[in-house]
């Protein structure tokens, strides 16, 4: 396996010091012509640790990187990938959920909309 690059190591590193699982923490490094790509992969239960509140902790990896490709002279892109479910399909909602918001659709346009009076029929 050919030895990592030091803008994907340095991503490992930041990410492994932020999550719980840190060898669950992957990334792949791709070229093209738009520059470096770099997808991250961590675990599930760390996700929220690594996008931070309002997506700042990304915000902020990103313009690390963004400052360590300046210096580089490449253009260097983070891409957090979302990890799939438990049974290696994509999380989908359950029948029941679905079931649940048909119903409440349902409801809402059966409900009779409120006679709305003109302001001049109202009494003081």
């Amino acid at each position: 396996m050919p030895e990592k690059e030091v803008d994907q190591q340095f991503v490992e590193y930041i990410v492994k010091q932020l999550v719980t699982k840190p060898d669950k923490v992957h990334t792949e490094r791709k070229i093209d012509e738009l520059g470096v790509l770099i997808e991250l992969v961590v675990d599930r239960e760390d996700m929220g640790v690594i996008i931070g509140k309002e997506g700042k902790t990304a915000k902020a990896v990103r313009t690390l990187l963004r400052v360590l490709g300046a210096k580089n002279d490449a253009r260097i892109n983070l891409k957090i990938v979302e990890p799939e479910g438990e049974s290696g399909k994509k999380v989908e909602k359950s029948e029941e959920i679905e079931e649940v918001e048909e119903e409440a659709k349902e409801e809402t346009a059966a409900e009779p909309e409120e006679d709305e009076a003109p302001m001049a029929d109202l009494e003081l």
